[in-house]
Parts: structure tokens; sequence; C-alpha cells
């Protein structure tokens, strides 16, 4: 009989190696799905195909413009290279300042109602967890952008979607709105121009849902990343009600619209309050932002540089109707997007589910794009298609899914 003193071992290495390591993680990192956008991309790179043309990266086909890298460049030469203040380069936040006044006649203190952050996610990041207290209810308008859901999670909140429409024009109603506010609500999320349907929000638009922000004591982050891409009319930050500025974090940045994605510049502004406490965060997280990008984003905010991104809007309002009226000849119908690089045609006249759909593209087309179900309730049956490519590739990539519509028949 063998004593206990001569049994061997178990190590616990030698446990998580036969077992893994799932058993450590915290269950909200557990059960976060993937990325939806994320899974075509790796189908992409798996097939090694040059042939396939992309319209499922949010991301613009320009090259941030040469005056602004050449001053990040020169910034590097000089040796700038340490730490900013942790709410980002006096002389940018000013920047910011003058920038919103003068396109969206907004007016923020740079020293107390603004901080750099390291793109507009972690903006958005910064304050859900500076707002979110265990079991809260985030308010979010969907189809939207995938990663408001998961940072809810992550940071102690319920995401509760709200579904919009095409016959709405995936706009957010007050009727809907209303009809998902219980006594948890804390926070609503807003981003108009939006990802993935193109939609805006005039200012008209937004007064009854404005009345019901403030009726039911709501925090708003509205998320402007694509308010510079607003190509009817002229974009109206919520911020800019009667009575919502002090009840809005703004939330925007420089990877849009100044073709700076890789940059991770952005910013939010609010009142002097919240923003300290997305500051607190901040501190203890990332420390400041990179220093040459604020200095290319200083760049950005010149007349230059505010002139070449007129110019690439330009462009990008082209390859919108382009897009649009491509798809509507080839059948599929497609509200008008009026903002963002997004169309959203809808798919639902094959029978195919936007998943099946959106990966037989790919594997019969060559032409990758992403299944609307991705972001959130209302999205199924539709396909998110981003135009921030070239014209060439635009009027290939329409050539292709005319023909794969017509082989179904």
């Amino acid at each position: 009989m063998i004593k206990d003193e001569e049994k061997p071992l178990i190590r616990q290495d030698d446990r998580s190696r036969s077992g893994g390591m799932q058993h450590h993680l915290a269950a909200h990192a557990r059960e976060i799905p993937p990325s939806g956008i994320r899974r075509f991309f790796d189908l992409v790179s798996a097939s090694k195909d040059k042939d396939i043309i992309t319209l499922g990266v949010g991301e613009p086909d320009f090259v941030t413009p040469w005056r602004v890298r050449d001053a990040a460049v020169y910034s590097l030469e000089k040796g700038k290279t340490q730490y900013t203040p942790n709410a980002g380069m006096p002389e940018l936040r000013e920047a910011i300042g003058q920038y919103l006044s003068n396109q969206f006649h907004l007016t923020y203190d740079p020293a107390k109602e603004m901080i750099v952050t390291v793109g507009g996610s972690e903006g958005i990041d910064l304050a859900l967890r500076a707002l979110i207290e265990p079991g809260d209810e985030i308010l979010v308008p969907e189809p939207c952008y995938i990663s408001y859901s998961p940072i809810t999670t992550l940071s102690g909140g319920v995401a509760v979607g709200i579904e919009t429409f095409a016959e709405d024009q995936f706009k957010l109603t007050a009727e809907s709105l209303k009809a998902a506010i219980t006594p948890k609500s804390k926070v609503l999320v807003l981003c108009y121009p939006s990802n993935p349907t193109g939609a805006i929000m005039t200012y008209e638009e937004m007064l009854p849902i404005a009345k019901i922000v403030e009726e039911n004591d709501l925090i708003v982050i509205s998320d402007e990343i694509y308010a510079e891409l607003t190509f009817k009319g002229n974009h109206s930050s919520f911020a800019s009600l009667p009575g919502m500025k002090d009840r809005t974090i703004l939330v925007s940045g420089f990877s849009k619209a100044f073709a700076m994605t890789g940059w991770r510049m952005g910013y939010a502004c609010g009142h002097p309050d919240l923003i300290s406490a997305m500051l607190k965060i901040h501190q203890y997280t990332i420390m400041c932002a990179p220093t040459m990008g604020q200095v290319a984003a200083l760049e950005a905010l010149t007349k230059g540089g505010l002139e070449e991104k007129d110019r690439m809007m330009e462009s990008y309002n082209q390859r919108r109707r382009l897009v649009v009226q491509g798809f509507r000849e080839m059948g599929l119908e497609c509200h008008e997007p009026q903002g963002a690089f997004y169309a959203f045609p809808s798919v639902k006249s094959t029978g195919m589910t936007s998943e099946q759909f959106a990966e037989r593209l790919l594997l019969e087309a060559k032409v990758a794009a992403v299944p609307g179900h991705v972001f959130g309730k209302g999205g199924e049956g539709f396909l998110r298609c981003c135009y921030a490519t070239s014209v060439s590739q635009l009027t290939e990539a329409l050539e292709r899914i005319d023909s794969f519509l017509r082989s179904l028949e």
C-alpha cells in the first residue's frame, strides 16, 4: 500500500496544461463573443487570395496627409518623446476647442472640460467606466458600432439594445426610447452619423430625444467620430441642444475625417465632474496619448490639414452616390446613407441570412463585406459595405456583386 507521502504530487502547472487556463478567467471575459467583423477579416487572411476586394474595413483608403506625417517626424527628430500632461498637450486641447467652436458651435474649456484619448474608443471606454455601477442599464440604438455592448459588460453594466428600422432611416425615435427606459436606465449611447447604417439625425429630430433624456435624468455618450462626414446638411452635436451640454460626453477623434486611424488619436469633452472622473481612470491605465500622435493631430487642425479633410470628404461623397446607385440598380434595397462612409443594403430578397450571403459573396465573388447581424438588433438581413476605397475598386466590387446576384436566379 502506497503511503500518502509517497503518492506523486499533481503540480498546478500540470493541471493547467491538461485543463487549459479557462478556469482562471473572469466570467465576463470568457463570455464576450469575439468580434464578428474580425471573423470575416480572418476569412480573408486565411484565403490568401490577393484578388479579394474588401469592403469590410471601416478605414479610409487615403494615407494621412503628408504635412501631418511630416510634423510627427520632425517632432521625433527634435527629440519630443517625453510624456505630455495626462489630459493632453495644452496647445492641442486649445486647438480642439477652437475647432469645435468653428465647426459645430460648441464651447468647452480646454483645461477642465476636455481630455485627449487613445482614439475615440478609449474615450467611450473611459466614459462608460466612469459612469457605470453594477446593474446599470445602458441604452444603445442598434444596429451600432460593435464595441458598445462588450465595453458595457466589462464595466459591469447591462447593454439594452433599441432596434431601429430601415423605414425610419435607422434613426432613434422618441417612442422606442421611451419603451426601453426602466428605473435602471442610466446612460444613452448615440452614434450619428452612424456606423454601420450611415444614418444621421438632425437638430429637430434630436429635440424629442433630449426631452426624454432630461425627464429621465440620463447621461448621453455621443460618439461623433463621423461628424465631419455629413453629406446632407450640417452635423448637429447632441451637446448643442438646450440643456444637453452638461448631460453629454462628446467623443470624437481624428481617425476617420483626417485619415489617421493608426495614430489612435481621440478626445472627449463634457462637464468638469465627468471629465475629471475619466481623467483619473486615464491616468492609471494609459498615462497620456502618444506624444508624436498629439503633434500630428495638432497639425491636422491647421488650415492645410482642414483643407485636406475637405478634399477627402468630397471624394467620399462621390463614392457614396456611386455605391447607393449601384445597389439599387442591381435590385438591392438600400436607404440613402447621409453620413459616415458605409452603405447598408438589404439582402433579404435573396432568402439568405446576412451571414450566409456574406460568406458566399466572399467565397464565390471574392468581395468581403460584413453581415449586418453582428451590429445588433435590426442588422439581420443587411450587409455593411464601406465605400472608403478607390472608385475603381468599388466599381469592380459592384460588378462582382451584380454577377453573384444573377447567379442566384
